[in-house]
């Protein structure tokens, strides 16, 4: 372990070299380190790496960028408190995503949109913090708007961003307000891939669980997409349908009744129930009951809603 860190603590150190090259040699080492090795990541991060590498997705050099951007994704998988501790680390990712058109290499813009869901995806605190960078977020949405120009490994891990950020309830009209709902619609629409359809509905899903989202859900059509992805025979994967019903039942439960009538008349019943008796988690088949149980049981159709409960 002595050996590690003396080996970390020289590369760090050349970080700071006025030489371009010695510090692209140790950005590499210390990239191939953090991804080998787990338990150079703390050494690493002990030994002031971070605001060298955070200071690095400012490069003109798409090299520089990949590495210091790769190697705090890896980093971020052990040493979460740490980067989230470093003084304009968020700020640095912002930078990287901000430019997704311009300036930052697509290898960087990946990494950096990696690391806010590795961030997220187990540590709550971290939510509200990340959620009040709006250009982060911003940055995101505008990834999904260029989705005919962004390679599908980077839109995925935008949505598994979005979706983590979308989880901290006081998150979701931020998404909202900043353009999420139409670019995550378009998506769905346009992109005919499952995988991604599945992964922007699961977005769709959390961000329709706020008050704003009614009425961005009305102005991209989003009740009538929803219910074509429910409806039964349509060609969803049960997973997009589940997400549909998720998103549905977030919405009736935010949006008032208004919402509700809506979604009434226009979601098929059938595709509910479908989703009710076979989805793929118990977690699915519940939702699709509780939204059943709101649009039929509570407006009195008991006869429609029996058949189901």
């Amino acid at each position: 372990m002595e050996t590690k860190h003396r080996t970390v603590l020289t590369l760090v150190t050349k970080l700071s070299s006025v030489s371009e090259r010695i510090r692209t040699e140790a950005l590499t080492s210390l990239r191939e380190m953090s991804k080998l090795d787990p338990e150079t990541r703390p050494i690493i991060s002990d030994s002031g790496a971070i605001p060298y590498l955070a200071e690095t997705l400012y490069s003109s050099s798409h090299t520089s960028q990949e590495n210091a951007a790769a190697t705090l994704l890896n980093l971020s998988i052990s040493v979460k408190e740490p980067l989230m501790s470093t003084r304009g680390v968020l700020d640095a990712i912002a930078h990287i995503l901000s430019h997704h058109n311009s300036t930052s290499s697509a290898a960087a813009i990946q990494s950096s949109a990696a690391t806010i869901h590795s961030l997220l995806a187990t540590t709550e605190d971290f939510r509200p913090v990340i959620g009040a960078k709006r250009e982060i977020i911003y940055a995101l949405v505008d990834i999904l708007r260029s989705h005919s120009s962004s390679p599908a490994r980077t839109i995925k891990d935008a949505l598994k961003a979005l979706f983590a950020i979308s989880l901290y309830p006081l998150n979701r009209a931020t998404v909202v307000h900043l353009g999420a709902v139409p670019a995550l619609f378009n998506l769905v629409v346009k992109d005919g891939r499952v995988g991604m359809v599945e992964d922007a509905t699961a977005v769709v899903a959390q961000v329709a669980g706020c008050e704003e989202s009614a009425e961005a859900f009305r102005k991209v059509s989003g009740i009538e997409v929803l219910a074509e992805l429910v409806a039964s025979g349509g060609g969803s994967s049960m997973r997009t349908k589940e997400n549909a019903v998720s998103a549905l039942l977030n919405l009736v439960r935010c949006g008032g009744e208004c919402i509700v009538s809506d979604v009434r008349e226009l979601v098929v019943v059938d595709g509910i129930a479908d989703v009710a008796d076979n989805g793929s988690s118990s977690k699915g088949k519940n939702k699709a009951l509780e939204l059943l149980k709101v649009l039929f049981h509570e407006s009195g159709e008991l006869s429609t809603f029996s058949k189901f409960h």
